[in-house]
């Protein structure tokens, strides 16, 4: 029945509103604009002609953004960071802020959408691998999840460790720019010579005290996991992520998380914004961001590369810069055997851009890094140890070096590559990196290490594949026992955080293997060792040279390989166990039970969507939206800037086009950039005046957003 005061009737048979109506839309519209203020618990002034839908135009809208403004600097600002810096006491008192955002949340009996029997279940299988990843990481020396660690004290399998930073430090002995380093950055403290000795005995190195330990096979006690261990470990592993249930289970986990992350934005973008808004100075262009995976080969753009070459062609023409069987070349005669001047050379003829026949074709994506097709110029400019010494290869990074140092707010964590084909090689590159001075404050090395032992083995460089761990890992122990006998790597090594495993993972392979695996000593066939076979081993020598570096106070390294580009499943799970974090995990996507793995232990990913544009993955089916939604660890890297990136930018173009295509909002980037420091290699020391000087706390706590532009809503979302 109508109602009679909303409707009467007409003589001419319409429908009109009377007076009374009109009267009762208005105070319905006043109770209703209050109850929407009510529920999204705002304190702001009501403004007379203020209306409440999102997409009308408010009459006057400088009033209220400067009531919002208001309302976010009352209470979404750490008062300690808006107020005062130097008042520990307000510091304190965020210590049980809670932000306020519409939180979604699941009621009823059961809310997992699986059987108890099953839950019980996938819980314990959860719980057993994320134990076996903890122990690997505890071993190694690498960081592993609080979380996780929190979880796993309560089970009571695992006793309490120690923190860093468990007392809250003040704001102002942290400033937001850490110190630059003074006077000469080459200079460390030498060790005394320890007297230890260390041999190699089945692919693995043991340390031993003196030479009468030595002799009576007396190691140090440096543990790491042995062959029979992980054999069986990666077995469990793999039988838990082909198990039905437990797969089950992961993907409803990881489709609530990806619906609850969509409801989120919808209830909470507009605060996150706003608190955004209320912070001063700080933006996505001046937060910290880390290219946690780039290869120093590639690090240019192209058009850097052409104008590089042409200049070093105009000015060193004369210079001796190769061999011609037994004769020296000029760089002028290099270029003449080419029928190319300094003029002809284009972006074009230099041909390093990665195109559509790159494509699955790792071969010839490889073929880009020869300029002008000439493995010559490669030579030249692109190496560390060639017939200058390297040195316009220094020159061309430390051009690099001062775009950076220009733009600030970036840092690379840049690729080095041991071959392990000379016993020599560290020798040679810190030299090449001290004596050119190749040093920036915002730069840390990685030494990638190439699976190329077949290619190696068909040139008669190595004899089997433990001359490869003999050259790669026999001067790191010398130079740890006695810094003397190697001063330059010494004084280098101090800038490098980890390891990495580079080639193309789609090579077919035997995925598995067991205890009867040929031993490193043994492997002398011509075929390559599949990839899982070469992490374990750089693993198991890193772990004991870790547990070496660390009782003599040294730095230590950690393992962040390709990983889950291409190629089986497997390579991902013995990523999972062995490795601080991964680059590329495209695979994941694949494999829920790894994924929410990857999830739990906030393993850090960093995705290259340009780079697998082009070899193995188009840019519009990448899940990197996904992981991201879902609240994986991940951040955006470049990989290879001179065969993806056009501009002076690289890291910017790679987020400025994931932002465009993926309408990431401003907060996803500046979260993207937080990740990508705490997975980075830069010290405690760095990352507390980049990210506040209470960055390990968790959730809120530990979040400054002065520093890093990420809402405490949204840290709270991902701890929550």
């Amino acid at each position: 029945m109508d109602n009679p005061l909303y409707y009467c009737d007409t003589q001419d048979g319409t429908d009109s509103p009377p007076v009374e109506a009109a009267n009762t839309f208005k105070d319905e519209k006043k109770v209703l604009r209050r109850m929407a203020k009510q529920l999204i618990g705002s304190d702001e002034p009501i403004l007379g002609n203020e209306l409440s839908a999102p997409y009308e135009v408010p009459q006057f809208p400088i009033e209220q953004l400067e009531s919002k403004l208001l309302t976010v600097r009352n209470k979404s600002v750490c008062p300690s960071v808006s107020n005062n810096l130097g008042d520990q006491d307000d510091f304190d008192n965020c210590e049980e802020y809670i932000p306020q955002y519409q939180r979604v949340n699941i009621s009823g009996e059961d809310i997992t959408g699986v059987t108890t029997e099953d839950l019980h279940s996938a819980s314990k299988l959860l719980e057993q691998a994320i134990e076996i990843r903890q122990r690997y990481m505890k071993h190694s020396y690498q960081s592993f999840s609080s979380d996780c660690e929190h979880f796993l004290r309560q089970k009571g399998s695992v006793k309490s460790q120690p923190k860093l930073s468990v007392d809250k430090l003040s704001l102002l002995e942290h400033p937001v720019h850490a110190p630059k380093s003074d006077g000469d950055h080459w200079d460390c403290q030498f060790q005394e010579d320890l007297g230890c000795s260390s041999t190699l005995q089945k692919g693995v190195f043991s340390v031993y005290k003196n030479k009468d330990d030595l002799e009576a096979k007396r190691p140090l006690d440096f543990s790491y996991p042995n062959l029979d261990v992980f054999v069986r470990d990666m077995q469990l592993m793999c039988a838990l992520i082909a198990d039905g249930p437990l797969k089950s289970f992961c993907y409803k986990r990881l489709t609530y998380l990806s619906s609850k992350h969509q409801l989120h934005v919808l209830l909470n973008e507009i605060r996150e914004l706003s608190a955004q808004k209320a912070v001063p100075h700080r933006d996505f262009y001046n937060v910290r961001k880390v290219d946690t995976h780039i290869h120093a080969a590639s690090s240019m753009n192209q058009k850097h590369l052409l104008r590089f070459i042409k200049k070093t062609l105009k000015t060193d023409g004369g210079e001796k810069v190769c061999m011609n069987g037994d004769k020296e070349m000029t760089l002028k005669e290099v270029f003449e055997s080419m029928n190319l001047t300094a003029y002809d050379l284009t972006v074009d003829m230099l041909d390093v851009h990665a195109d559509r026949n790159t494509f699955h074709r790792f071969d010839k994506f490889n073929a880009k890094y020869n300029p002008v097709g000439e493995s010559r110029l490669r030579e030249v400019f692109m190496k560390t140890d060639n017939h200058v010494g390297g040195r316009y290869f220094a020159k061309l990074i430390k051009e690099i070096f001062t775009d950076l140092e220009e733009f600030k707010y970036q840092n690379l964590e840049l690729r080095l590559s041991i071959y392990g084909r000379s016993i020599d090689e560290w020798d040679k590159l810190a030299e090449w990196a001290i004596q050119n001075d190749v040093y920036s404050d915002n730069v840390r090395w990685l030494i990638q290490v190439p699976r190329l032992f077949d290619i190696y083995k068909s040139n008669k460089n190595v004899d089997n594949f433990q001359d490869i761990i003999q050259n790669l890992f026999q001067p790191l122990f010398e130079v740890t026992n006695n810094p003397a006998s190697h001063p330059a790597l010494h004084r280098f090594l101090q800038y490098v955080v980890g390891f990495d495993s580079v080639d193309d993972e789609s090579k077919p392979e035997n995925a598995m293997f067991d205890t009867d695996v040929p031993t490193p000593d043994k492997w002398t066939s011509s075929e390559n060792p599949p990839y899982t076979y070469y992490l374990y081993y750089m693993f198991a020598n890193m772990t004991v040279l870790n547990h070496f570096r660390n009782s003599r106070k040294m730095n230590t390294f950690v393992f962040r390989p390709h990983c889950g580009e291409a190629g089986p499943v497997q390579h991902l799970v013995s990523a999972f166990m062995m490795c601080e974090s991964i680059s590329h995990g495209l695979l994941l996507r694949k494999v829920p039970v790894l994924q929410y793995l990857y999830y739990l232990c906030q393993i850090g990913i960093a995705m290259s969507p340009l780079s697998n544009n082009s070899l193995f993955l188009n840019y519009n089916r990448s899940p990197f939206p996904d992981y991201l939604a879902r609240g994986l660890n991940v951040s955006l890297s470049t990989d290879d800037p001179l065969q993806f990136h056009f501009t002076k930018e690289p890291l910017m173009e790679e987020y400025s086009i994931a932002a465009q295509v993926w309408k990431l909002s401003s907060c996803d980037m500046c979260e993207l950039a937080r990740n990508s420091v705490l997975t980075s290699g830069f010290s405690h020391q760095v990352k507390q005046h980049w990210l506040g000087p209470n960055y390990t706390r968790e959730g809120v706590e530990g979040n400054d957003m002065t520093r890093t532009n990420v809402p405490d809503i949204r840290v709270a979302y991902r701890h929550e």
